[in-house]
Formats: C-alpha cells, sequence, structure tokens
C-alpha cells in the first residue's frame, strides 16, 4: 500500500471512530439519565446510593460478556468509571484520603470508588477516622498492611476507639519513585518520605544516596510537595505526584521488593453502610483481648480449627495500659452469615475479655 493510500485508509478508520465515539456517548448519557431515576427513587425509599456489591456484579456481568479484543481489567477499569460518573449525578460521594494530592491513598480510593468521587484530603490518618466518624465523609481509605513492612499500626490502634468498621479493601502494587527538581542524583542532601516507603527503600538509598539525610513525613505526597521547594531535597513518591508537583522521576521503581503491595481498607460508620452481603470471597476483621492466664491465646485459635475455618492474619498490639496487656487482631476467611464462621465467632467471644467485629467484606484481587 502506498503512502497516499495508507493516509486515505487511515483517514476512512479515524472518521469511523469518530462515528464510534458520538454513538457511546449518547448511550452513555442514555445510562446516565437511567441513573438519575434510580437515584431519584433511592431518595424517596431512603436506601443507600453507593452499594460496592451492585458495582462488583455489573463490572463482573460486564466481563463475563467481553468478547475481546478489550481485556477484562481495562473493560473493569472503564465500567468503575462510568457507574462513578452516573453515582455523582444521584448523590457525590465524600471519601477521606490521607494527601496531599498525589498519594497512594489517593490511588486506592479512585480505584474503589471510581474518579467523581469527592475526596477530602487529610493530614494523616487520625483525621481520615475523625472525618468518616463525624460525618464530613461517608466513607474513608486508610492504610492497613504492606506486604515488605507489616501493618500499618496506627491504624489498627485507631479502630479500638473509633465506631466506623471496614465495608471493603484495595490491593495496590506499590512502586516507589525516586522525585526531583531535576533530573540528576548529584547533590541531594534529604530524601524525605512517609516512614512505611523510607522503610520499603532502604537498600536502595543506603547503595545510591548513603549521604542524604532520611527524613520522614506525614505522607510521601507530602515528600513531594516540599521536594518542589528546595533544589537540594528529593521525595519517594508515586508518578502521580510527580506529575501533581512537576518533578522529574530521577530513578523509577526503587522499592527492596518488587513484589511490594499495600492494603488499604475502606472505612465508614455502620448507619452510612451496612456490613456488606457475602460475596464468596470475604475476610472478617476482628479485634479481641483475653485475660492474662496460661493457654488464653492459644485457646483463642480452637474454635476456628474445630469449625474449619481459617485464619489469614494474627497481630498483637498493646493495650498501653502499663500491665503488659495486648489486643490481638485477627482476620478469617468467610462471611459471619456463613454457619461455620458464625459459630467459630460465637464460641471465640465468649473467651474474650474484649470483642470488637472491625468488618466483613470482599477481599481485593
Amino acid at each position: 500500500m502506498t503512502q497516499p493510500q495508507q493516509s486515505q485508509a487511515l483517514a476512512e478508520l479515524r472518521v469511523k471512530i469518530d462515528a464510534l465515539d458520538q454513538q457511546l456517548l449518547s448511550l452513555l448519557n442514555q445510562r446516565a439519565r437511567v441513573a438519575e431515576e434510580v437515584g431519584e427513587i433511592k431518595r424517596r425509599e431512603g436506601s443507600p446510593f453507593f452499594r460496592p456489591d451492585r458495582v462488583a456484579q455489573v463490572i463482573e456481568k460486564i466481563q463475563g460478556a467481553n468478547q475481546g479484543p478489550l481485556l477484562n481489567q481495562h473493560v473493569a477499569a472503564i465500567w468503575r468509571e462510568i457507574m462513578s460518573a452516573c453515582l455523582a449525578l444521584e448523590t457525590p460521594q465524600r471519601v477521606a484520603v490521607l494527601g496531599p494530592q498525589g498519594t497512594f491513598c489517593e490511588q486506592a480510593a479512585i480505584e474503589f470508588f471510581g474518579s467523581a468521587a469527592n475526596l477530602i484530603y487529610c493530614a494523616n490518618f487520625d483525621e481520615v477516622f475523625h472525618a468518616t466518624a463525624a460525618g464530613t465523609a461517608q466513607f474513608g481509605v486508610v492504610g492497613m498492611e504492606n506486604s515488605t513492612e507489616g501493618v500499618v499500626a496506627r491504624s489498627l490502634d485507631l479502630f479500638l476507639r473509633s465506631p466506623v468498621h471496614v465495608v471493603g479493601e484495595v490491593s495496590l502494587l506499590v512502586r516507589h519513585n525516586l522525585l526531583r527538581q531535576t533530573n540528576s542524583l548529584e547533590d541531594i542532601q534529604v530524601v524525605m518520605a512517609h516512614p512505611q516507603a523510607l522503610a520499603q527503600c532502604q537498600n536502595w538509598l543506603t547503595q545510591h544516596l548513603p549521604q542524604a539525610e532520611r527524613r520522614a513525613v506525614s505522607s510521601n505526597a507530602e515528600g513531594a510537595r516540599l521536594a518542589a521547594t528546595d533544589p537540594t531535597w528529593a521525595a519517594i513518591a508515586s508518578e502521580r505526584a510527580a506529575s501533581q508537583f512537576g518533578l522529574h522521576i530521577v530513578s523509577h521503581a526503587i522499592q527492596d521488593e518488587a513484589y511490594n503491595r499495600t492494603r488499604f481498607a475502606v472505612i465508614s460508620l455502620p448507619q452510612t453502610m451496612a456490613m456488606p452481603p457475602a460475596s464468596g470471597r470475604d475476610c472478617t476483621s476482628i479485634v479481641v483481648s483475653v485475660p492474662n492466664r496460661p493457654g488464653a491465646v492459644h485457646d483463642l485459635l480452637v474454635p476456628l480449627k474445630q469449625h474449619g475455618v481459617s485464619m489469614t492474619r494474627f497481630e498483637s498490639r498493646p493495650a498501653k495500659s502499663g500491665q503488659w496487656e495486648y489486643y490481638f487482631y485477627i482476620d478469617i476467611a468467610g462471611h459471619p452469615s456463613q454457619p461455620a464462621v458464625a459459630a467459630a465467632l460465637e464460641e471465640l467471644q465468649r473467651l474474650c475479655a474484649y470483642y470488637k467485629v472491625l468488618g466483613a467484606y470482599p477481599v481485593s484481587e
């Protein structure tokens, strides 16, 4: 095919794409108008506007009908944005996240709620919990666990005195990048990031920037914001933060572990969103304490074993009572509506001095 023929063929294909775009826009607006009608009915009935189980059902059904060439993961991303935009017409979802813009917490919120959500940026996870509990935000997103550094201890502690519960989770593949005003590793005096990010990149920093001060800040995005103010400062943050603050990505993916994931919890008041129904792949999170006697912790595990319930996480945190007492955070596979899980939890509760269900929710893929 000659160059003029190729240009003609390309022009014709672009005309087809333009026509298809117009059809898509028309259909999307039709869907949006139906969504507005749904919103009116929900408003009259007092039904919840946002239902993540419904979002998951729609996406699963669409993926099942997908004939390609679009990959199912891309289909899911497209439909999540469509549903987010339509939900915003019914009522925008207010979601508290760790700020400023460009944090992985923000990214997790967008992945769960879509980019049409109204994000409220907080200085730390304490503020995220407070905003959600006070009703300033309908939902919050907080870091819970990293595959390299383990649990986010502050989040676990905050659950003890907060009325919120977990209604969902997001697991993100976290890639840390070194950001700076200039595209060079020379003359960097300070590297700023959240303490978890500094720990996740310590080997790389020791090898490449051994003389630089490692300074902990409230979030990686805050480190990026500060790095934009001084040419001798650098930050560890996301590509999103680099774009947000106009910084160069001096080095990509500097985390010590290639498979570095962080698990985020989506929280809300029970009156805002009740416990999601069983999805078939659920996690139930509880926190307990037991009397200080020999074998007490072992006894906690017996009901789970007897009823065939799998424990997927077990963490301890000091009760800060001065008496060497501890709270135990336990994740189990399953949902309280399942008979075996319900029976195990009922027996376990009888053994505890303190018992609280933090939430039951579908696990993130």
